[in-house]
């Protein structure tokens, strides 16, 4: 049931990301399944690939954590590429996967408090 949910929140998350900025969208004639396919990716890619690019510690210690969100827009321009996402340069997948992040960290609120988390 969690990775259904994560799932979900992730596919949400993804769909107001384009409701909200522009510099990232759907492909024309997207649908429910391409945005979970591209929810299921991000959730793969973030398993796989982001581990790899976590050893880059030393340039993140440097920059106070903020190398993070270039790895986070790495992600999402990853995913962009094999998936119905649209990423208008990595400038734009940069401040998208800051907003993503914000607006995953809302969701995942939002599921908490309403107990749908499985948590007791």
């Amino acid at each position: 049931m969690g990775f259904l949910l994560r799932l979900v929140v992730n596919a949400v998350a993804l769909y107001l990301l384009t409701r909200v900025y522009g510099g990232v969208s759907f492909a024309p004639g997207a649908d429910v399944v391409s945005i979970l396919l591209a929810a299921l990716v991000m959730g793969i890619v973030n398993a796989l690939i982001r581990p790899v690019l976590l050893l880059s510690l030393p340039i993140n210690l440097l920059t106070l954590g903020l190398f993070t969100l270039v790895v986070n827009g790495v992600v999402l321009w990853i995913v962009a590429s094999v998936t119905a996402l649209n990423v208008n340069g990595f400038g734009a997948a940069i401040i998208g996967a800051l907003l993503l992040t914000l607006i995953s960290w809302v969701l995942d609120a939002v599921t908490g408090a309403l107990g749908l988390d499985g948590r007791d």
